[in-house]
């Protein structure tokens, strides 16, 4: 029975014993610092109330999961992972060890789509690559006559985003921008409700648009973006662009931050690609990309060479302990999603429940909070109003909350308030004094406590020297 006492540490004990199954230590896999330091330190990428990393579901594929291996499929040889080479690819290769249950049979068509990366990012960019790439290869060839009546003579790619996406989408389509390689759309978020309107996404179209990517629910302020609408009507477009010679147009998400917090299914999304990333649910940093039909009705092109790993379309030996404790955190999140989500937004509305009470209702200002949309049940993203207390400066002055006052690779940007939530409406003022804060798996009611406590103290502080 899964409870948020003992959640935390057993299941980092577990994917942590999953990863150094995949390892070759000796001496050191029996030394116990390593496991102690690798299960009590947080991702410096994660904002949580305690050292507690955010957490992910698997990818549900009607039944199936994202980073798991089907049974019956593993390694036969040493577990360096030099065992890839020759034999099965890894997504159907995982060590032995590893002792999937038989509840996982049947996943192997999803993973059949999918490659493993070292990061999120590189999943991104290979996403945007591959569709780019796919644009220029699918043109006729220059001065034929299929050319001449093409459509699309002499365009370049076109990508629709939106603009409160991560930086490993917004920086990539800026480059693609500044080398004339691609044209590109951000397309504001209401600020009614803070998503992308499928409207404006379906306004954005041009005859040479062949990707649309947009986040399924942001890491600044969980609101969860409607991709399945977004999906729907692209099919629909899709095929009036079909008989009309025109490209087809993909559709990628960056699943990063949603998987673990909510029940995520590719097929009811509809999406063409998408990215998950393992330290996001408790699993070791490593990325993932599904891509529906691999290779076959979804287009996928290599960005590196010098190797044949993960079907040519990743270079380089497979990181087979990574991918083994990938697929053990993916199989406790397939097992405890719900338990997980609703012990998340249980605390996570104590949090804003004891913040309104302790601060004054009229004084808090929760950003992520827009009616009638649904959000993350783990994020908090909110402002104490207040002249002298800038997200920054109140943390400086906290003793015990760790946190962060918008997406980490912002870390740098010091008192300037987040492009999201200026782009979702929120005043400067205010947005400058924002404070994202998330719970995890086995942050409590008395943990809260005492972070409303603490942030009391650094505002006493703060106003104090006003």
């Amino acid at each position: 029975m899964w409870s948020p006492e003992r959640t935390s540490l057993l299941d980092r004990m577990a994917v942590w014993q999953h990863f150094l199954q995949g390892c070759d230590l000796g001496p050191l896999r029996k030394h116990p610092r390593v496991g102690e330091n690798h299960l009590s330190h947080p991702s410096p990428t994660t904002s949580s109330l305690l050292p507690d990393p955010t957490c992910c579901p698997s990818v549900s594929h009607r039944g199936g999961c994202l980073g798991m291996p089907p049974a019956g499929h593993c390694l036969k040889s040493s577990a360096h992972g030099m065992a890839a080479c020759g034999h099965l690819s890894t997504v159907q290769a995982l060590p032995p060890i590893v002792g999937y249950p038989q509840m996982l049979q049947g996943t192997g068509s999803l993973l059949r789509k999918s490659s493993f990366s070292s990061t999120h990012m590189k999943s991104n960019n290979l996403v945007i690559h591959s569709v780019v790439k796919h644009f220029h290869q699918t043109r006729p060839s220059k001065g034929s006559p299929a050319e001449l009546c093409s459509p699309l003579d002499g365009a370049t790619p076109h990508l629709i985003t939106c603009t409160v996406e991560h930086d490993s989408i917004r920086l990539p389509l800026e480059h693609l921008v500044e080398e004339r390689v691609a044209a590109v759309t951000f397309v504001p978020v209401s600020k009614v409700n803070g998503q992308v309107e499928a409207e404006d996404i379906l306004a954005a179209v041009r005859p040479a648009t062949c990707l649309v990517t947009i986040m399924l629910a942001n890491n600044e302020t969980g609101v969860v973006m409607p991709i399945s609408e977004i999906s729907q009507r692209i099919k629909a477009l899709n095929q009036k662009r079909t008989a009309s010679g025109l490209p087809v147009i993909l559709l990628h998400t960056d699943a990063a931050q949603a998987l673990g917090k909510r029940r995520v299914d590719v097929e009811d999304l509809g999406v063409d690609f998408l990215t998950i990333v393992g330290h996001k649910f408790y699993g070791p940093r490593i990325g993932a990309l599904y891509v529906r039909g691999l290779g076959e009705l979804t287009p996928l092109y290599p960005m590196l060479f010098g190797g044949g790993q993960e079907r040519n379309f990743r270079p380089g030996t497979e990181n087979t302990p990574m991918i083994a404790g990938l697929g053990k955190a993916a199989e406790l999140v397939t097992r405890n999603c719900e338990a997980y989500e609703a012990h998340m937004r249980d605390v996570r509305d104590y949090l804003e429940e004891r913040l309104e009470a302790e601060f004054d209702k009229q004084r808090i200002h929760l950003n992520s909070q827009f009616p009638g949309t649904e959000r993350l049940p783990n994020t908090c993203n909110f402002s104490i109003q207040g002249p002298q207390l800038q997200g920054h400066a109140v943390l400086a002055r906290c003793r015990a909350l760790l946190a962060s006052v918008g997406a980490a690779c912002h870390s740098d940007h010091a008192d300037r308030p987040s492009p999201v939530l200026l782009s979702c409406g929120i005043p400067f003022d205010v947005a400058r004094n924002a404070l994202r804060l998330s719970v995890g798996r086995s942050t409590t009611r008395a943990e809260v406590d005492l972070i409303v406590q603490d942030l009391k103290q650094a505002v006493a502080q703060l106003e104090g020297q006003a």
